[in-house]
């Protein structure tokens, strides 16, 4: 089981502190630990007291040294012809090498061009510049008091572009749009601290799970508490996921609920299968299939259609939190394992097959697929609590953009798709350019040319 609960033992600093107000910009320090002190950097030339051997020729250097002795031993013996012959022959052979110990290696040699400097008939197409991923967040809002606690999901962003962020029982919106900030509730004592958060697909109601087993449901144009959903969990409701009008609640009573929020009688139905808290739930874009996972490290697959799972995967070995389904594949989907599992697998849930497993090194807290590219970015805990830019397939790191000081427990993406919210256990609330703009592509040119007999012949002339 991954550590979940920590709360800041100083609770007098939430009335001095302004919550989502701009923080100014810190110094990151890494850890010891960390591989930025690690240089990999040699000095490729050695020591440049130290003679290189292997870039000496051995045979001029020993001829070299023994000439001057054969010149004096041998002075006034060779005729003027032999003496221009020896000349003509160490001056081919040496090629002007005249230095005997050589402290580098030589510079490779340039490749001359046989061809001939013709205009080439082919046109090589330039190659797809890399963008350029910013290292450090581009804004920093403070948190002050947010729950670090890894089962729970505290920070969603909306449809309308508007984020939402729970911190203890108060739940607040930033309008990304202008940045402005406001207190949509705050819950009573004996129902908070506020465990989930979930905007509909309208972008203007949102569900917030609580404590108390109760989930609210509110209007955020008129701050208005449209309904209250009693009754369906045993306690708290850390997870939530919307599927059109059904609302689907995970709590740590293991139990997963479908409810149509327009209907009076909400429950619809409900599954069972976990045997800890439920701490991950997503739908597909389609609606097709929920995938849940749990405190129990399991992983499982569901259809609206049926109360049972149509596939259970065993195969982390920690809790499963970190879920998300690929935009470019329906039936791939993403997890990720907590401390003591540490990996990112990929499931064909079509075959039920796990297609492709990653270790991280760290605790897997959330999982994001860039919109537009085939990239996946996940944010980890300890010990680099880092955010990590995969490239898929292959799964090569692009990126690792460091600054929080504590486990990134919660991300949400933008609406377009381009930036990355994360809040972190050290209080802080960061905003990621991670997955730059998309390219607009550049509609086919129309062709002026009508077709006619006028056309026609000026062609054929």
């Amino acid at each position: 089981m991954d550590s979940g609960f920590s709360i800041s033992s100083e609770k007098n600093r939430f009335e001095c502190r302004h919550p989502l107000r701009d923080v100014p910009p810190r110094p990151y320090i890494p850890p010891l630990h960390s591989s930025i002190y690690r240089t990999s950097n040699r000095n490729t030339y050695g020591d440049r007291f130290i003679p290189n051997r292997s870039a000496m020729d051995m045979d001029i250097a020993q001829y070299l040294l023994t000439e001057p002795r054969r010149d004096k031993e041998n002075k006034g013996v060779a005729s003027p012809s032999k003496e221009a012959y020896r000349k003509l022959l160490a001056d081919t052979m040496l090629q002007g090498r005249t230095r005997i110990l050589s402290f580098r290696n030589k510079p490779p040699e340039k490749v001359n061009n046989m061809l001939p400097d013709t205009p080439s008939t082919t046109q090589v197409q330039p190659a797809k510049q890399r963008r350029h991923i910013p290292q450090s967040a581009e804004r920093t809002l403070d948190a002050p008091d947010i729950v670090d606690d890894y089962y729970l999901n505290l920070l969603d962003w909306g449809s309308a572009n508007v984020l939402s962020i729970a911190l203890q029982n108060t739940v607040y919106l930033w309008d990304s749009s202008n940045g402005s900030t406001s207190e949509l509730v705050t819950i009573d004592d004996d129902l908070g601290p506020v465990t989930s958060v979930s905007w509909a697909p309208d972008g203007r109601h949102i569900a917030i799970g609580l404590t108390s087993s109760d989930v609210q449901l509110w209007d955020t144009t008129s701050n208005k508490l449209v309904r209250t959903l009693r009754g369906i969990h045993q306690s708290r409701v850390g997870s939530l996921a919307w599927n059109k009008s059904i609302l689907t609640t995970g709590g740590l009573d293991g139990a997963i609920v479908n409810n149509d929020v327009r209907a009076r009688s909400y429950t619809v139905s409900t599954f069972r299968a976990h045997n800890h808290e439920v701490c991950g739930l997503r739908w597909t874009g389609s609606g097709k299939y929920l995938a849940s996972g749990g405190n129990d490290n399991l992983l499982h697959i569901w259809d609206l259609s049926t109360t049972n799972p149509i596939h259970r995967f065993t195969q982390h070995t920690a809790a499963v939190k970190a879920l998300a389904w690929c935009p470019f594949q329906s039936n791939l989907l993403a997890s990720g394992g907590g401390g003591n599992d540490r990996c990112i697998k990929f499931w064909n849930v079509n075959t039920g097959a796990c297609q492709s497993s990653v270790d991280t090194g760290s605790q897997v807290c959330a999982l994001l697929w860039n919109k537009n590219e085939r990239e996946l970015l996940s944010s980890h805990g300890y010990a680099e609590n880092q955010l990590t830019l995969w490239k898929y397939p292959s799964m090569s790191k692009m990126a690792e953009l460091t600054g929080h000081s504590s486990r990134v427990l919660y991300m949400a993406q933008s609406p377009d798709g381009c930036t990355v919210a994360s809040a972190a256990g050290d209080e802080t609330l960061r905003f990621w350019n991670v997955f730059g703009v998309p390219e607009v592509k550049k509609p086919a040119p129309k062709s002026s040319f009508v077709v006619g007999p006028s056309n026609i012949y000026s062609h054929i002339r």
